[in-house]
């Protein structure tokens, strides 16, 4: 990713966020550093995915301040958060399944300007094992082919802040270890923010840890310093 923007800092301050009458983010503050992985952990339900699309702009916050650089981005749409250097990869991929991979890189690349530029082939080169797959249709890969394209796809768009919703979920072994290969080699350079519950793997990527228990923020810190039965008295279902 030589041509790739710096890395950005993000800031999140009070982040409060409601369904109706239910409230799920509950002054959520947290900060990543430029080039640093950030673990958020939690449980089923403690509000993890909720932040990250609060993040991008998919559902509204009832409160708080989201910032890139110092830069406000509360009150900015979805499409202009991405402009701004913020990829997401949701639980679950979402990657287009009629196209084919190189269609869903190149489409990726296209609507952030960068058709004419290495960002898809720099992208891939992180994961080869999309080569082979060129013009396979997405929705004929296997789980983990698709969370590599997924994973490929947000990075084809150069961003500043990589938002990662369990990219470890029902995937086999050795793409796991292709992903921490990854996240791993892309410190410096971009900024990311890792929702997981896969404890181990989070510790070995990330920076620093934030735990979320119903909708609140209950740890954060080092992860060679936080008490490992701690965190997984937090994360056990």
């Amino acid at each position: 990713m030589t041509n790739a923007p710096a890395p950005a800092r993000l800031a999140v301050e009070g982040l409060d966020q409601h369904y109706g009458s239910a409230q799920v983010l509950r002054g959520v503050s947290l900060a990543v550093e430029p080039g640093a992985c950030l673990a958020v952990l939690g449980r089923n339900g403690a509000g993890k995915t909720t932040l990250l699309r609060c993040l991008t702009g998919l559902i509204p916050e009832t409160r708080g301040r989201i910032a890139l650089d110092g830069t406000d981005l509360t009150r900015l749409g979805s499409d202009r958060r991405a402009r701004a250097g913020l990829a997401y990869v949701p639980q679950g991929r979402e990657i287009f399944p009629d196209l084919s991979v190189a269609e869903n890189l190149r489409v990726a690349a296209r609507a952030h300007g960068l058709e004419r530029t290495d960002a898809v082939d720099e992208a891939v080169a992180l994961f080869p094992a999309l080569r082979g797959l060129w013009h396979r249709p997405g929705g004929n890969l296997s789980g983990g082919q698709q969370q590599q394209l997924a994973i490929a796809r947000a990075l084809a768009t150069r961003p500043r802040i990589l938002l990662l919703d369990e990219p470890t979920e029902g995937i086999q072994p050795s793409i796991v270890a292709a992903i921490e290969a990854v996240i791993a080699g892309l410190k410096g350079r971009i900024t990311v923010l890792l929702v997981e519950q896969y404890l181990d793997f989070a510790l070995r990527v990330a920076d620093a840890v934030v735990v979320l228990s119903r909708g609140s923020v209950v740890e954060r810190g080092d992860p060679r310093v936080l008490s490992h039965d701690s965190l997984t008295r937090h994360i056990a279902v």
